[in-house]
């Protein structure tokens, strides 16, 4: 494939490498062929940069061998053999060396691009308890900045304060610092994170002992999450010196708070551990969280950095495949641990919004229309546990099954099977007397048997149960408990005050239509709610999504107006929480949906239901996608009843996450879908 689109430089990624070779102790000749084989391997697997080690050329743990000329005149020539090597070698090589300047000795991370030294960061806070002693060898960085120092005859940055700025790739910012600079309170990255970097390179030693390992993870990714930014680590491994210590070759890249990558430790071969790294995804949380930026205003002036341009020749027009797995369903992990978690606490947020809200009011009743589909069952089972937790009856929860023209047997059979067994009062009230006679009343074709059975037609049913849902609240002093789900409100898929668009409340409108089918999986499959319950949520799982508005022998299919939920949940969470291109959200998508068998999926999707989708399948349905949300819909969203946010994803009520025109346009985004092949 030669089209721009399916590499994953157009759309904001680099990848990036983490390299742990063996070493030999104080053999730089040695070392640096090691060095030399795994920047090969990084540059034959696309890398655009890769880390060695603390101290790599030399090893780490050599003591007073630090102070031996010999030594330091040995990892001199490596090093200049090294950059003269690196001229073949396509990516940014970062490698740790003891070098001398001005009398002293530091430690330091080298940046070398095809036989050019970018930069030189010496580390800044040098251990010197338990098991290291680095002030004994060498002196701090700290207060080293706008110098210069001589390598294999080129005079290049020395310091700090040096920031390497792609000048062929937007946003790709790079900070070298060293093992210990990460575990003080306020490292030399963060202030370098405000400065602008986006990829913060840790060349580290760490040793191992009990526990430790768990620590660094924690240290490195939770760092990367408050930086906003991609952090690579890199640490010593096998062949340093085990007089008395031990190493693992801990070798981790993180991003965000994620971590994308790690090597096996103690391996008894060289490892190399590559990931994809979303630059463009870090500007995005940038320019969303004002507080960043403050924090880079209140820092402003502590370090001025140098920001030195480089040309990593990024561009490609093929596929280099993608080194990250993209999950099918953003709102949902695939962890089943981590997903028992969030069903637990979105469920959780959903009950105590409700709660409160009746609390608040006064009020001890809900009324809620049951259809037998997803959206009305997660509402239903939200009021029980409401009722449950306040300490009241749940015969105070008011269900209605509210059939017309189209409803089918089975859902409204298992609308009362729901009640019934969830022990709430259970009401039906047939309306299709109350819409036959408005029909009649503003004369349409239906009312005299002819079959048009257009947006009139299906909104006066709506109109009709959410006016005695309503009613029925005043009658019974309750509230009406909204129904209506986040994906559906991001694509229009509701009638402008009426069904699913208006209620006194409601506990769905942040929930997507995936999450929501997977909180009915987890209280089925758990029989949260006892196994006669369990029983009809599954059978409310197998239902075809249908409005039901349309009689007929064929039943209407929701997902073939507007899209499968999957995709179009994917592309809601994408637009919506980072503000990617219909492009890059077309290529995320193709890249996690293309092949039903590659990558993991929540352990309840049956195997029938994994199913795969061409890029022009994603591209149709990212075309609808675009056309409803951005330009269609947002009246109906800017109009929202209260709700609970309950996911990362964000909520689209016009008082939190999500405030637009109603009268937009979409030919921007329009437009981003001719880059889409």
């Amino acid at each position: 494939m030669t089209n721009p689109f399916y590499c994953l430089h157009t759309h904001g990624f680099v990848r990036a490498a983490v390299a742990t070779p063996h070493v030999r102790v104080a053999d730089p000749a040695f070392n640096l062929a090691r060095t030399i084989e795994l920047a090969r391997e990084a540059d034959t697997h696309g890398a655009s940069l890769v880390l060695f080690p603390e101290l790599g050329l030399s090893s780490y743990a050599i003591d007073d061998l630090l102070h031996q000329d010999a030594l330091l005149d040995a990892v001199e020539a490596a090093l200049a053999e090294l950059i003269e090597a690196s001229c073949g070698i396509h990516p940014l090589i970062v490698v740790g060396a003891p070098l001398r300047h001005r009398g002293r000795l530091y430690n330091c991370g080298v940046a070398i691009l095809r036989g050019r030294v970018l930069a030189v960061t010496p580390k800044v806070y040098l251990p010197n308890y338990r098991e290291f002693y680095e002030q004994r060898h060498f002196a701090s960085g700290a207060f080293v900045a706008g110098e210069e120092i001589e390598i294999a005859g080129q005079t290049t940055p020395f310091g700090s304060d040096t920031l390497l700025e792609a000048t062929d790739f937007p946003g790709l910012v790079i900070h070298m610092e060293i093992c210990e600079d990460v575990w003080v309170p306020i490292p030399p990255s963060a202030r370098a994170a405000l400065a602008g970097a986006t990829v913060l390179l840790n060349l580290s030693a760490s040793n191992a002992i009990v526990g430790k390992s768990d620590y660094r993870e924690t240290l490195c990714a939770a760092h990367s999450a408050r930086c906003l930014a991609a952090y690579l680590y890199s640490a010593a491994g096998q062949g340093e010196s085990t007089t008395d210590l031990a190493w693992d070759g801990e070798a981790l890249i993180c991003e965000k708070g994620d971590v994308l990558a790690k090597a096996p430790r103690f391996s008894d071969e060289p490892q190399l551990t590559l990931a994809d790294i979303d630059i463009g995804c870090l500007l995005a949380e940038r320019m969303r969280q004002g507080t960043f930026g403050a924090c880079a205003d209140v820092e402003q002036g502590a370090t001025r950095y140098r920001r030195i341009p480089i040309e990593l020749a990024a561009t490609c027009d093929r596929d280099l495949g993608f080194l990250r797995e993209v999950g099918r369903f953003p709102f949902v992990p695939s962890n089943e641990a981590r997903l028992a978690e969030l069903c637990f606490e979105a469920f959780n947020i959903q009950s105590h919004g409700l709660e409160q809200r009746l609390r608040a009011a006064q009020i001890k009743k809900v009324v809620i229309g049951v259809s037998g589909g997803l959206d009305s069952t997660q509402a239903l089972l939200v009021a029980a546990t409401a009722m449950d937790a306040l300490g009241l009856p749940r015969e105070n929860v008011l269900g209605f099954t509210l059939p017309a023209f189209a409803t089918s047997e089975r859902t409204r059979a298992n609308a009362w099977r729901l009640m019934r067994a969830l022990g709430v009062t259970a009401q039906e009230i047939d309306v299709t007397a109350t819409c036959r006679q408005m029909l009649v009343d503003i004369d349409h074709p239906a009312a005299r048997g002819e079959a048009v059975y257009d947006a009139t037609y299906e909104n006066v049913q709506a109109g009709a149960r959410t006016s005695l849902l309503f009613r029925l609240a005043n009658r019974h002093g309750a509230i009406v408990v909204g129904t209506g789900d986040l994906s559906e409100l991001a694509l229009g898929w509701c009638t402008y005050g009426v069904g699913d668009q208006m209620s006194h409340y409601n506990v769905n409108a942040s929930v997507p239509k995936t999450l929501i089918q997977h909180l009915i999986r987890w209280c089925a499959r758990d029989a949260r709610f006892g196994t006669e319950t369990a029983a009809v949520l599954k059978d409310v799982l197998a239902t075809e999504i249908s409005p039901e508005l349309v009689p007929g022998e064929t039943t209407q299919r929701t997902e073939e107006t507007v899209g499968p939920y999957a995709l179009q949940d994917f592309n809601i969470y994408y637009a919506t929480r980072y503000g990617f291109t219909p492009a890059k959200i077309a290529f995320l998508a193709w890249r996690a949906w293309r092949h039903a068998a590659a990558g993991s999926w929540p352990s309840s999707i049956a195997e029938k239901d994994k199913v795969s989708y061409e890029l022009s399948t994603i591209k149709h349905w990212l075309g609808v996608f675009v056309k409803r949300f951005f330009e269609a819909s947002q009246f109906k969203r800017s109009a929202l009843p209260n709700g609970p946010k309950v996911s990362s994803g964000g909520s689209l009520s016009p008082r939190g996450d999500w405030r637009a025109p109603s009268d937009s346009s979409a030919d921007a985004w329009l437009r981003s879908l001719d880059d889409i092949p």
